[in-house]
């Protein structure tokens, strides 16, 4: 089963991640997952900022759900890695989205 960032006993807001953070991810993915694999993720991102998500993971399998009021959108992708490298490599370059919560 895939790993997210709640293993980590931390705020789901990536933008807080530092380098350890990262670090203590690779790690428990390391451990616990074989690679090549499949991995999800789960962001919540602002309707505005949903097209720069999309943008990054536009090699994925993606899934979305509106919330109720159409002000946030629930973004689950799935995408086969080779390393828990690569996973990490994600969430940096989601960093970069104004507001995203990874779940």
């Amino acid at each position: 089963m895939p790993l997210g960032l709640a293993f980590l006993g931390r705020n789901p807001i990536l933008k807080g991640m530092n380098k350890t953070d990262f670090d203590k991810l690779q790690n428990l993915l390391d451990d616990q997952v074989t690679w090549p694999d499949y991995y999800t993720f789960k962001f919540i991102v602002k309707e505005e900022h949903k097209p720069h998500a999309l943008s990054i993971l536009d090699d994925h399998d993606i899934h979305e759900r509106p919330s109720r009021s159409g002000t946030y959108t629930s973004i689950t992708s799935k995408k086969r890695f080779s390393s828990s490298t690569e996973v990490i490599e994600v969430y940096k370059q989601m960093i970069k989205v104004e507001g995203i919560i990874s779940l």
